[in-house]
Order: C-alpha cells, then structure tokens, then sequence
C-alpha cells in the first residue's frame, strides 16, 4: 500500500474536507502573489474537540517536471481543549492559510489536508507563469 492511495479528492463545492486553493490562473514570472488555502468554503468543515483539520499543507510542481516543491505547512492546535472538558477551550484555529510565493514556471499547486477522522484529501489549481 502506498500513501498516495490514501488520498481522496472531491469537488470543493460538495464535500467539506476537499482544500479549496484560491490562487490567480496567471502570475508573472517572479513576482509575488498570494494564495489562500482553506476548508469549508461552501460547506463548513466543523471544528470541534472531537473533529477538526489538522493541518493543511501546499506543494508545487512545475509544468514538465517530474518533482515536487513543498511551499509550507502549516498546523492547527486550537479546537477546542480545555481542562474544563472538550469545546470548553478559549480558542479555535480556523483552518485557512494565505501565503506569498512567485514562480518562475507554469505548474501546479497542489494543497492536502488531514481531517482527523476522515483522512488526507487533496486539491490542486493550475497557475501560468507570463
């Protein structure tokens, strides 16, 4: 068994745990953009003690290429936990990222994220370079 058929992938727009990568479809080479990764977005992930996303993290291949670059990886700890008992906590991280990258290829950005009940799932956008 391989970790790659471990993930599941799914429209965003009708399943919670698919990331949703909000990136331009075209960039100009080398300048800096953003992107925004989340969950949710159409259908709320819930976030509780007992049922939340771990972490999310964002990957990009270039175009031709046979490997890929990790951008970042980014967890999530606030759900909820108290000494007073689950969702009794002070805080609840939501499990969105932006971040800030340029490129100097076309490609593909991918964006996985584990749900720790459901698993990996993973999305991916394809982003040209001018």
């Amino acid at each position: 068994m391989k970790l790659a058929d471990q993930l599941q992938s799914a429209d965003w727009k009708k399943e919670k745990h698919a990331p949703v990568i909000e990136a331009p479809e075209k960039v100009k080479a080398g300048e800096a953009f953003e992107i925004k990764v989340g969950l949710g977005k159409e259908i709320a992930h819930p976030n509780t003690t007992e049922h939340h996303i771990s972490w999310i993290s964002v990957f990009f291949k270039p175009k031709g290429s046979n490997f890929t670059h990790q951008v970042g990886h980014f967890e999530f700890w606030g759900h909820g936990e108290s000494t007073s008992g689950p969702n009794k906590g002070p805080v609840y991280a939501n499990p969105e990222v932006t971040v800030s990258l340029s490129l100097n290829e076309s490609g593909t950005l991918f964006a996985m994220a584990l749900c720790n009940i459901h698993g990996l799932w993973e999305s991916s956008r394809e982003v040209e370079v001018e």
